[in-house]
């Protein structure tokens, strides 16, 4: 459901010029539970908002399902932001004047999708993530884990075909973020949908289906995970 063709993106910065995503070349099914490890730096975040067409890539093709969206438009690269992927972020990004049932719902309501059935959509996915009892407290009354279960299911309310996890458990304590993993893996195998993983914690390999390594903007290593 995505494949990525000689993929490189370059920053510059002062007289220096940096190679974030080196060539990459990548082919993701569906269906797959992809981790990409590496330190602080080494890319993987940008390679994610490419991806995800947060950014745009100087050279190489980003296909998914079938579609190039790196030649996109802006406008089409919005639609397909909004519809077909799905982001979850490190440091939550929850709106604190929004309950939580309010911040799941979100997506759907910039949409300007029917109220009735995103209320369906948010409350099975509250119960999903377990927090459907917590629908109507704001951010700063839940714990950074529920923050986090918040902020997979506001990912998840567009029905996407493919997930991307940004470090999602870089904030959190280490029993906590295994739960989060085991939670991820769950709703992978629920959904039927396709997540890719970027994180240096190397609890990930356990949960995921394959895991690749990242360097200074270089895929290096291929292992099989569970």
């Amino acid at each position: 459901m995505l494949e990525l063709t000689n993929l490189s993106k370059t920053y510059t910065l002062g007289q220096q010029r940096i190679v974030a995503v080196n060539r990459i070349h990548l082919v993701v099914e569906q269906g797959e539970f992809l981790a990409i490890l590496g330190k602080s730096g080494c890319g993987k975040t940008t390679l994610l908002s490419l991806i995800g067409g947060l950014d745009r890539a100087i050279h190489g093709r980003i296909v998914v399902n079938g579609r190039d969206i790196s030649q996109l438009p802006e406008k089409d690269l919005t639609a397909y932001r909004r519809h077909e992927v799905g982001i979850v972020f490190q440091f939550f990004n929850l709106l604190p004047i929004l309950t939580v049932a309010e911040n799941v719902a979100l997506p759907c309501v910039l949409q300007g999708l029917p109220p009735d059935n995103t209320e369906q959509r948010v409350e099975k996915l509250l119960t999903e993530v377990g927090l459907w009892q917590r629908r109507r407290h704001y951010p700063h009354e839940i714990s950074g884990g529920e923050m986090q279960r918040v902020a997979i299911a506001r990912a998840l309310i567009h029905k996407p075909s493919l997930v991307l996890a940004d470090e999602p458990t870089g904030n959190l304590d280490s029993s906590t973020g295994q739960q989060i993993l085991e939670l991820m893996a769950e709703l992978r195998q629920r959904h039927n949908i396709t997540i890719i993983l970027a994180t240096h914690s190397k609890d990930a390999i356990e949960h995921a289906s394959r895991v690749l390594y990242m360097r200074d903007g270089v895929l290096l290593q291929q292992e099989d995970g569970c």
